[in-house]
């Protein structure tokens, strides 16, 4: 699997801490494999752009997803003020703890993102990418997602620029809360500040 994504924080690593109000999140940033995603991401949290915004979509067994500040999934832009294209890589994969790209197509990014909270991988989907090495899906990711849980059907389309290191009984937590018919919940997951710190 990928070793990005399995390690801890290493010394002279960044890093976030997200903190909300059913607790914090730390993930480990992938700068050197999405360049543009974690510029984007540390400058709007530095700038305090995520700042008092929800998570507006909640599915369990599948992501939670936050980043617009108009709170319906349509609204946000980057630091640059229009879309970014993605950032894919064989080694970082849409496994679970995975920080990614919320968009609406390709080369479409934002400002909106999502965890990746899913547990497990269906097994039709791991019997799929068994030996599917040429399509970036060689043995040991099939075996990462077996391990760990994730959603490799959004592979190569969601740039992942992160990974949780701790707290992912936090998004185990926000993934359970009560949501209406479209996914968002109740009462609302605040993020009240992203820290971006380096160990």
């Amino acid at each position: 699997m990928s070793i990005l994504q399995k390690k801890e924080i290493e010394n002279g690593e960044e890093f976030a801490v997200i903190k909300t109000n059913h607790g914090d999140i730390t993930v480990k940033l992938f700068r050197n494999e999405a360049p543009k995603a974690v510029e984007n991401f540390v400058t709007h949290a530095k700038e305090g752009y995520y700042d008092g915004l929800i998570f507006h979509r909640v599915i369990n067994d599948f992501m939670i997803q936050g980043g617009d500040p108009t709170g319906t999934g349509m609204g946000g832009e980057s630091i640059w003020g229009e879309p970014f294209e993605d950032e894919f890589t064989p080694e970082l994969h849409n496994l679970r703890g995975a920080l990614c790209m919320a968009n609406a197509g390709p080369h479409t990014n934002g400002s909106q993102f999502f965890i990746v909270q899913a547990k497990e991988c269906p097994a039709s989907m791991l019997s799929q990418m068994e030996g599917l090495s040429d399509r970036g899906f060689p043995t040991e990711i099939a075996d990462a997602y077996k391990e760990m849980g994730g959603t490799p059907w959004l592979d190569f389309h969601h740039t992942v620029f992160g990974q949780v290191t701790n707290g992912m009984e936090t998004v185990d937590d926000i993934a359970k809360v009560a949501v209406d018919n479209n996914s968002k919940p109740l009462s609302e997951v605040v993020i009240s500040k992203i820290e971006i710190k380096q160990k």
